[in-house]
């Protein structure tokens, strides 16, 4: 079921269930790569300050392809005790792939947040987006994240997701809007008829433009007070 052109159109519809945020100087943290790109445009439609939350998968001792949780630069951490329990993994199996999880994450941060400082979070309507939640696990992650530095707001924004993610974050946040919630969900790109992969340069590039955006629109304001 197609639902949206690409990422950039998908982040247009978000946008405008986000209206009310426009001109609350709000922050919106895409997750990379793709979720930033449905960010930039729900931050150039809010005039928001746009930055990037990297959250990582904790891959399972059987495959690292099958999740027990995810883990952020911050050690913003959410466990699958489901299939932790299921698979048998140890407590120090655990330890030992979410410190390495999270110094990838520091780095992949830092390599695309280059010498900009990390937002502020604390006092603010912080909305965290990404193009589309499947089990959500990155997403919780970088909501545990998120929450360390007391934004006043939380908003978890997507285009589309899956039912049980959905409701699993409702729990957590103050806010899931959430476009569309198929019964049968399949892969987030199923939903794209554009679905390409994202590479960290674009998303470098997204955050420069917001940042050149931003300096823009400041400027503009403090000659027309």
């Amino acid at each position: 079921m197609t639902l949206f052109r690409d990422r950039r159109h998908a982040g247009d519809a978000l946008a405008e269930r986000l209206g009310r945020y426009r001109g609350s100087n709000a922050l919106v943290l895409g997750l990379p790569r793709g979720g930033v790109v449905v960010a930039a445009q729900v931050a150039r439609w809010l005039d928001a300050e746009l930055d990037v939350v990297v959250a990582r998968k904790l891959g399972s001792p059987v495959s690292p392809e099958l999740a027990i949780g995810a883990v952020t630069a911050n050690g913003g951490r959410f466990l699958n005790e489901d299939v932790i329990a299921a698979v048998g993994v140890s407590e120090a199996y655990i330890e030992v792939v979410t410190a390495v999880q999270q110094a990838e994450a520091r780095r992949r941060e830092a390599d695309l947040r280059g010498p900009r400082p990390a937002p502020s979070i604390a006092g603010r309507v912080v909305i965290l987006v990404d193009d589309g939640l499947a089990t959500g696990a990155t997403m919780r992650a970088a909501v545990r994240s998120v929450r360390q530095h007391r934004p006043r707001r939380l908003v978890v924004a997507v285009p589309v997701g899956a039912p049980e993610a959905c409701r699993a974050l409702r729990s957590e946040v103050d806010e899931v809007v959430c476009l569309h919630e198929p019964r049968d969900f399949g892969a987030v790109g199923g939903f794209y008829r554009e679905f390409s992969q994202t590479d960290d340069a674009d998303v470098r590039a997204l955050l420069a433009e917001a940042e050149r955006g931003g300096a823009s629109a400041l400027a503009s304001r403090a000659s027309h007070p």
